[in-house]
C-alpha cells in the first residue's frame, strides 16, 4: 500500500512538471511569432517556475491521489495566463499583436466557467482545486489591470490590487478570514471583471468608452467587497455581543473564606 501511495503522489507531481513544460513550449512558439523581448522570456519562465513551485507545495501537502480533470483544466488555463504576463511584460518594449493577446485572454476566460463545471460533474471538487481556480483568476486580473493602466492611469492597478490588499488586511484582522455566504452577485462581479478589463484593454473602444468601461469594473468590484467586508464586521459584531451577553449570565464565583 505504501508503494501505491508513493506512486500515485509521483504521479500527480508528473502533472504540474507537464503543465510547466507546456508553459515553456507555448513561450517559446510566442518568442518565435513575434519576437519577444528578454522583459517576456524571463516573465513567462518566472511564472512557470514559481507555479510549477507552489502547486507541487500544495499538492504535497493535500496529499491529493488524482490531480483530477478540473485541475487540469485550470493548469492549462494557468499556462495562458503565463503567456498573457509575459505578453505584458514584453508590452514595455513593444506592442504585442491585440488579437493575439486578445485571444489567449478569451480562452482563458472561458476555460474560467469550464474546470468549475467539470468538478461538479466528475464529483472532483477539492478545496485545493477550488484556491488554484481562486489564484489563477486574481493573477490574470492583475496582469489586465497593470495592461490597462498603461494606456489609462494607475489607478486601475486598484482592480488588480484589491484581492491581494484583502488578503493582506486579513492577516492584521483575523474576522475578515470568516466565510462568506454563497452570493450570486459576488460571483456575478468577479466574472466581470475579466471581461471589463479584455474589453478595455483590446483598443476598440475609443478612450471615453474604454475608461468608462475600466472605472465601471472598480466601481464593481469596491462595492462587491465593501459589501462583504461590511456583512463580515457586523458578523464579528453580532458575535461579540453574543458573548458579552453569555458572560453576563454566568454567576460570579463565590468569595472564598479565609
Amino acid at each position: 500500500m505504501a508503494l501505491n501511495n508513493t506512486y500515485d503522489a509521483r504521479l500527480v507531481q508528473q502533472e504540474t512538471a507537464v503543465g510547466a513544460g507546456l508553459q515553456i513550449l507555448l513561450l517559446a512558439l510566442l518568442g518565435t511569432a513575434i519576437g519577444m523581448g528578454p522583459a517576456g522570456w524571463l516573465t513567462g519562465l518566472a511564472f512557470a517556475i514559481a507555479t510549477w513551485a507552489v502547486l507541487s507545495r500544495a499538492l504535497h501537502r493535500s496529499r491529493l491521489r488524482s490531480f483530477g480533470p478540473a485541475n487540469r483544466v485550470t493548469l492549462g488555463r494557468a499556462t495562458l495566463v503565463g503567456a498573457v504576463t509575459a505578453l505584458v511584460a514584453d508590452s514595455f518594449e513593444s506592442s504585442p499583436p491585440v488579437t493575439l493577446f486578445v485571444g489567449l485572454t478569451a480562452v482563458a476566460l472561458i476555460l474560467d466557467g469550464v474546470d468549475g463545471k467539470v468538478a461538479r460533474r466528475t464529483g472532483t471538487s477539492t478545496p485545493l482545486g477550488a484556491r488554484f481556480d481562486m489564484e489563477v483568476d486574481a493573477f490574470l486580473i492583475l496582469v489586465l489591470s497593470v495592461y490597462v493602466s498603461m494606456a489609462l492611469g494607475p489607478w486601475v492597478l486598484l482592480i488588480g490590487a484589491m484581492r491581494y490588499a484583502f488578503v493582506a488586511a486579513a492577516r492584521a484582522l483575523p474576522w475578515l478570514n470568516a466565510p462568506l455566504p454563497p452570493s450570486t452577485a459576488r460571483k456575478t462581479v468577479a466574472a466581470l471583471q475579466g471581461i471589463l478589463l479584455l474589453v478595455a484593454a483590446s483598443a476598440l473602444l475609443p478612450y471615453t468608452a474604454t475608461f468608462a468601461v475600466a472605472a465601471t469594473a472598480l466601481v464593481l468590484l469596491v462595492w462587491s467587497f465593501g459589501r462583504d467586508i461590511l456583512w463580515l464586521w457586523r458578523t464579528q459584531r453580532a458575535q461579540e455581543a453574543s458573548v458579552a451577553r453569555v458572560l453576563e449570565l454566568v454567576p460570579e464565583p463565590e468569595p472564598v473564606a479565609s
